[in-house]
């Protein structure tokens, strides 16, 4: 048997996240939401679908969620010029690759936007695939993101997710699989491993992929 490696995407391969915080940050002012800064960048890694709940409550976001969203949308459009992928990204996709691993990239975000890392990463031809927001109906926390991209795997494989996020390591943990975290999305690291990360790094350069392969070539 192999690995299955579910690869979050923002975050993880691309420093998106404080742009995202940037962008639900104007979004919100703009409609009569001062949420400050900081707390939105503590649920970034949420889906859209779940983020205005926890930061403004439903009501407000039920009023206005729709209207926030789209400006949040366009705000983010604003910015993703600017985005870059996060040191070692493609090398460690290759890594995984090469050691025999399927490689998922688990996104919930629009297809224009993965389009965008995908090409960042140059990535299309290498992993085995990947989701957007069409594959998932609710987002992270929830594990439907990781389930779609195990679905995509197409086996039966030992699986992990490696992601930045508290809300990644609750979503894979929720689906029945370990999580790899990194620091790069601005959790710390005594928050990924209370989550439940069973290894915590600072970059993805440095995660240690052996004890699964050793453990996925046991089965």
């Amino acid at each position: 048997m192999s690995l299955n490696a579910i690869l979050d995407v923002d975050g993880t391969l691309v420093d998106t996240n404080y742009h995202h915080a940037l962008a639900w940050h104007r979004a919100l002012h703009a409609h009569g939401h001062p949420v400050q800064m900081w707390k939105v960048h503590r649920h970034i890694g949420m889906g859209g679908d779940q983020i205005l709940d926890s930061l403004i409550g439903e009501e407000a976001a039920d009023a206005d969620g729709e209207a926030i969203r789209e400006a949040e949308a366009e705000a983010y459009r604003e910015l993703i010029g600017e985005v870059e992928p996060l040191e070692g990204a493609r090398e460690l996709i290759e890594r995984l690759r090469d050691a025999g691993a399927s490689v998922i990239l688990a996104s919930s975000a629009k297809q224009e936007e993965v389009d965008r890392y995908l090409d960042l990463l140059e990535a299309r031809e290498l992993v085995d695939g990947w989701t957007t927001a069409a594959d998932v109906e609710s987002t992270k926390p929830d594990p439907d993101l990781v389930l779609a991209a195990l679905e995509k795997a197409g086996n039966e494989d030992p699986s992990v997710m490696v992601g930045d996020s508290v809300w990644d390591v609750k979503a894979a943990k929720a689906a029945g699989i370990p999580t790899l975290a990194v620091l790069t999305g601005g959790f710390s690291e005594a928050e990924l491993r209370e989550a439940g990360a069973s290894q915590v790094v600072e970059s993805i350069a440095e995660l240690d992929f052996e004890p699964l392969f050793a453990e996925s070539s046991k089965n």
